[in-house]
């Protein structure tokens, strides 16, 4: 895999937020079935800085599952996981490292990317499945981790009633997620990590992990002390 690669790839650029397929040359209407969604300001402002879109002009479909297509494209996307600093030989397709994603679709190249920066996306993963919570939270962990936004701390792990249900593996990535405030528990402090995540959801973290990017990269200047 990694001989066709002659430059390596460089992590730490600073966030850039692209989920838009252009410039936006006017504010797009409103989403007007997000009504009382838990997070729909953050959903509406990802909205009308052009980050996100609807299946139509004003419908979000907030309830509707993420597939792992949609999610892996979010992900990608949200955090401006690129190619830029890779020379290839020959330029890689999906079908190169996963044997279920296809070459030449709307999201082979979120694969592509994804694939180059370090998440770890299953061989046999399949991009029409919808996405758990804890599969999400995990890719898109490794892709904040990917642009080196993730402290260098202990963290105190947070108390979740549904932990015996998490996939071990995914322990580390739902427990920092939920300390940095990436994703949260509900009101009984479950989880629920088996469950297929919503666009709602998917949204709602996105736009709290652009937050936390921002505030990581954003030079904290020392106040300066009254003479």
């Amino acid at each position: 895999m990694k001989k066709n690669i002659i430059a390596t790839l460089t992590v730490g650029a600073l966030l850039t937020l692209s989920l838009s397929a252009g410039p936006l040359h006017a504010a797009p209407s409103k989403f007007t079935d997000i009504q009382g969604i838990p997070g729909a300001d953050k959903i509406e402002s990802l909205h009308q800085n052009g980050l996100i879109k609807g299946v139509s002009d004003n419908l979000f479909k907030p309830e509707e599952q993420l597939s792992t297509a949609q999610g892996v494209q979010l992900i990608v996307d949200g955090l401006d996981l690129n190619l830029n600093a890779i020379r290839f030989i020959k330029m890689p397709v999906p079908s190169d490292y996963f044997s279920a994603v296809k070459d030449g679709v709307w999201y082979s190249d979120a694969f592509i990317r994804a694939q180059y920066n370090s998440i770890k996306l299953p061989q046999n993963i399949d991009p029409s499945k919808p996405l758990t919570r804890e599969q999400y939270t995990l890719f898109l962990m490794q892709a904040i981790e990917a642009k080196g936004g993730l402290p260098m701390i202990k963290i105190q792990p947070v108390d979740i009633a549904d932990e015996n249900e998490l996939t071990p593996e995914y322990q580390g990535a739902v427990q920092r997620s939920l300390v940095l405030k990436i994703s949260a528990l509900d009101a009984e402090g479950q989880f629920h990590p088996k469950q297929a995540i919503t666009r709602a959801e998917a949204a709602v973290m996105m736009y709290n992990a652009m937050e936390h990017m921002k505030s990581f990269f954003t030079p904290q200047i020392p106040e300066t002390p009254e003479k």
